[in-house]
C-alpha cells in the first residue's frame, strides 16, 4: 500500500511538473500571439503607407509629366527640360519598382503572420485539452488518497474491534475455566 501511495505521490509531482511546463508554453505562446498581431498591425501599417507614398508619386510624375508636355507644347526651347523630365520619370519609375518590390516583401510577411496566427487557436485547445486531463487526473488521485483514508480507517477500527473480542474471550475463557473448576470441586466434595 506504501508503494502504491508513494507512486501515487510521483505521478502528482510528474502532473504538476507538466503543468507547470504547459503554462509556461501557454504564456509563451500568448505572447507569440501578441507579438503575431502586433507585426500584423505594424506591417499592414507600412503596406499602407508604402501605398500612399506610391500612389502619391506616381500623382506627382503624372502631373509633372502633364505639365512638362504642356510647357514643352507652348515653347521650343524646352529640349533639355524634356530631358530632365524624362530622366526623372525613369528614377522615379525604378524608385516605384523599389517600393512595389518592398510591398511584396510586406504582403509575404504578413501572410506568414497570418498562418501563423491560424495556427494558435489548435494550439490553444490542445493545451486546454491536456489541462482537463491534468485535472482529471488530480481528482481520480484525491479520489484514491479519500479512499485509502477510509480504509485505513475501517482497518484500525476492524482492529481494535478483534483485539476487544480477543480479550473478551479470554476473559470467557478463564471464567468458564473457574466455573468449571467450582463446579468439580463442587462435585467432589
Amino acid at each position: 500500500m506504501e508503494d502504491r501511495v508513494a507512486a501515487q505521490r510521483r505521478e502528482i509531482q510528474t502532473l504538476l511538473l507538466d503543468n507547470q511546463r504547459l503554462a509556461a508554453t501557454h504564456v509563451a505562446l500568448k505572447q507569440d500571439v501578441a507579438a503575431a498581431q502586433d507585426d500584423l498591425r505594424r506591417l499592414s501599417a507600412a503596406a499602407s503607407s508604402v501605398k500612399a507614398d506610391r500612389d502619391a508619386q506616381v500623382r506627382e510624375i503624372y502631373e509633372r509629366s502633364l505639365k512638362s508636355e504642356a510647357e514643352a507644347r507652348s515653347t521650343d526651347g524646352l529640349p533639355a527640360e524634356l530631358g530632365r523630365v524624362r530622366a526623372d520619370i525613369k528614377e522615379l519609375r525604378a524608385e516605384r519598382n523599389l517600393l512595389s518590390d518592398r510591398l511584396t516583401d510586406i504582403e509575404v510577411d504578413i501572410a506568414r503572420a497570418q498562418s501563423e496566427l491560424r495556427q494558435v487557436p489548435e494550439l490553444k485547445s490542445e493545451i486546454e485539452a491536456t489541462q482537463r486531463d491534468i485535472q482529471r487526473g488530480r481528482a481520480a488521485i484525491e479520489y484514491e488518497r479519500k479512499m485509502h483514508s477510509t480504509n485505513f480507517e475501517l482497518s484500525e477500527a476492524m482492529e481494535k474491534h478483534v483485539v476487544s473480542m480477543a480479550r473478551e474471550a479470554d476473559i470467557l475463557r478463564s471464567e468458564l475455566a473457574n466455573a468449571d473448576k467450582s463446579r468439580f470441586d463442587f462435585i467432589r466434595y
